[in-house]
């Protein structure tokens, strides 16, 4: 069954760059034709999906943070990474990377909340606090 595993530095200073990597263990994140997730949660509020990179290596972002948002893999690692730039006190939150079969996407997440029903897996969440 694919695990994923969040990791990455829990604290990030306003401007800076916010990096994680989510690693997944049990299904490949190449071989397969599955989107692989970053979703976010800020304290007191729903989850905002962020973006996603699909087995075929395309991306896909968020309107709203698609200027400010990396999505990149390592296959050899079987592991995709996480970078937003340019980030602000709003942007602490809990991160999770998941994986979908269907596509999620910003058409789905402009539409209508992102649900963790849409996922069929999850990472347990990392912890990233912006502030100086």
């Amino acid at each position: 069954q694919v695990q994923l595993q969040e990791s990455g530095p829990g604290l990030v200073k306003p401007s800076q760059t916010l990096s994680l990597t989510c690693a997944v263990s049990g299904g490949s994140i190449t071989t397969s034709s599955y989107y692989w997730h970053w979703i976010r949660q800020p304290p007191g509020k729903g989850l905002e999906w962020i973006g996603n990179i699909h087995s075929s290596g395309s991306t896909y972002f968020s309107p709203t943070l698609k200027s400010r948002t990396s999505i990149s893999r390592d296959t050899s690692k079987n592991q995709f990474t996480l970078q937003l730039s340019s980030v602000t006190p709003e942007a602490t939150a809990v991160y999770y990377c998941a994986r979908s079969s269907l596509p999620v996407d910003a058409v789905v997440a402009t539409v209508r909340p992102v649900e963790r029903t849409d996922f069929d897996s999850w990472g347990q969440g990392t912890q990233v606090t912006v502030s100086s």
